[in-house]
Order: C-alpha cells, then sequence, then structure tokens
C-alpha cells in the first residue's frame, strides 16, 4: 500500500466523519447546549428573583414584626389603663361604702345614745319618785305636799 494513498483515504474518512459530525451530530448537541445554557440563566436569574423577594419578604416580615411589638405594647399600656382606672374604682366605691357604713354606725351610736339618755331620765325619774316618797312618807304636811303638786303640774 501506498503511503499517499493512504494518507488520502484517511484525509477522506476524516473529512466524511467531520462532515457528518458537523450535519447531523452537531446541530441537536449545540441545541442541547443553548437548551441547557437558556435553563441555566433562567435558572440564574429565577434565584436573583428570588433573593430579592428574600429581602423584600424579609423587610416586610420586620415591619410586620415591629407593628405586632408596637401593638403588643399598646394593648398592653391599654390594659394596664384599664386595670388601673378599675382599681381606682374599685377604691372610690370601697371609699364610699366606708363612709355609708361609718354614717350608719354613727346613727347607729347616736339612736343608742338617746336610748341610754331615755333609759336614765326613766330611772332618775323613778330615783327622784322613790326619794320623794320617802320624804313624802316622813312628813306629810299637806300644805307642803300641794305646794310641791302645784309646781310640778306647773311645769308639765
Amino acid at each position: 500500500m501506498n503511503i499517499n494513498l493512504t494518507l488520502v483515504a484517511q484525509f477522506l474518512w476524516f473529512f466524511a466523519f467531520v462532515w457528518f459530525t458537523a450535519r447531523f451530530v452537531w446541530p441537536p448537541l449545540m441545541r442541547a447546549v443553548d437548551a441547557r445554557q437558556k435553563k441555566i440563566a433562567e435558572g440564574l436569574a429565577a434565584a436573583e428573583k428570588g433573593q430579592q423577594e428574600l429581602v423584600s419578604a424579609t423587610g416586610k416580615v420586620e415591619e410586620l414584626v415591629r407593628g405586632a411589638k408596637a401593638q403588643s405594647q399598646e394593648l398592653v399600656a391599654n390594659a394596664q389603663k384599664r386595670a388601673d382606672e378599675m382599681i381606682e374604682a374599685a377604691k372610690e366605691a370601697a371609699k364610699v361604702e366606708g363612709e355609708r357604713q361609718i354614717a350608719a354606725a354613727r346613727a347607729s351610736i347616736e339612736q343608742e345614745i338617746q336610748q341610754a339618755r331615755e333609759q336614765l331620765r326613766e330611772q332618775v325619774a323613778q330615783l327622784a319618785m322613790v326619794g320623794a316618797e320617802q320624804i313624802l312618807m316622813r312628813e306629810i304636811d299637806s300644805a307642803k305636799h300641794k305646794d310641791v303638786l302645784d309646781t310640778l303640774s306647773a311645769r308639765l
């Protein structure tokens, strides 16, 4: 075999292989590479968009957390204010009730004092009667007796 003929045959086979590869193998391969590049580019764009959305969502979450904290602090402050108001109202009601009970106790004491005075008057009157009876028993002088009765009837 001739080396030139071998080289020419190898060149023709190589050329046929390159042509076949360029014609039938290379276009689908390039389409697959292009599709893969496009898919990778879309994935990167989606990842970038996802990162931006994550940053945006993080900001919104922080804002919502701040709002919730502010709202909870406001609710706690309102509850504390309401509790203070209820305590003050209870104190005022207790004060009014205490004053009412004090007034009732004073009235009761005043009534008992009046009753004690009445009982004391009755006892003094009885003692006076007993004393008068004993005095009258000792001396029965109708003139003096009549004068005492006249002065008593005048007083009544």
